[in-house]
């Protein structure tokens, strides 16, 4: 049993920005990272003005780049405390408790947790589903007064589930119910044979599934 990390211990490896992008560069690349462009390895230092490291022959590395902190004007020290949130809490970790928690804006606080849970959904790398397989779609998160109503509010979020009857489950953020979306999930994370069980997700009856379009 895995054994969560209290809250001082993550205070004393985590202190500051500074900390967590160290952290993040050894993560990345190693204490011994060769540099591309001269061969030397580990001999990358520290830039004191930007968040990056620069090997002796002046080639830089960014840790940022490429991950959901890059070009973000929240800390990034809030950033990791908020993944520890995510790993340490059973049962999910809503904008707004993020909002509380952190000290930022709702609309910062929803993005944040959008991308942990992307990345979270990324790493699971769960194995496609069989046998008798649900399907449906549901708006997640709130929305802006006055912006917009249904599908088009604004911080509404669709997500696609597909539940196999052995009790298996994969969720994943979709941007929009078009057939084209929801067919190249389907077909990513149901196996060919699978008897599948909807409502109104018609795009399913071309996926090469054993379709059973059911009514709601």
């Amino acid at each position: 049993m895995i054994k969560t990390m209290p809250i001082t211990e993550f205070m004393r490896l985590f202190p500051d920005d500074d900390a967590c992008l160290e952290h993040l560069f050894r993560a990345r690349f190693g204490s011994e990272y060769k540099c591309k462009r001269c061969g030397d390895v580990g001999l990358y230092k520290r830039l004191s003005k930007l968040p990056a490291w620069t090997c002796s022959c002046g080639e830089h590395v960014h840790p940022m780049v490429g991950t959901p902190f890059y070009r973000s004007h929240t800390p990034l020290q809030k950033w990791f405390y908020a993944m520890y949130l995510f790993t340490t809490t059973r049962h999910g970790v809503p904008a707004k408790e993020l909002q509380r928690q952190l000290s930022v804006n709702y609309k910062t606080a929803y993005r944040m947790g959008m991308q942990i849970r992307k990345y979270l959904a990324y790493v699971d790398a769960d194995p496609p589903l069989g046998g008798h397989v649900e399907i449906d779609e549901t708006l997640v998160g709130g929305k802006k007064k006055g912006v917009g109503s249904g599908r088009n509010a604004q911080y509404k979020t669709i997500v696609l589930g597909m539940v196999s009857r052995n009790g298996d489950i994969i969720t994943r953020v979709i941007p929009n119910v078009a057939r084209k979306t929801l067919e190249a999930h389907i077909i990513k994370h149901v196996k060919r044979d699978a008897t599948v069980t909807t409502d109104e997700l018609q795009a399913i009856s071309v996926c090469g599934c054993t379709a059973m379009i059911t009514r709601a």
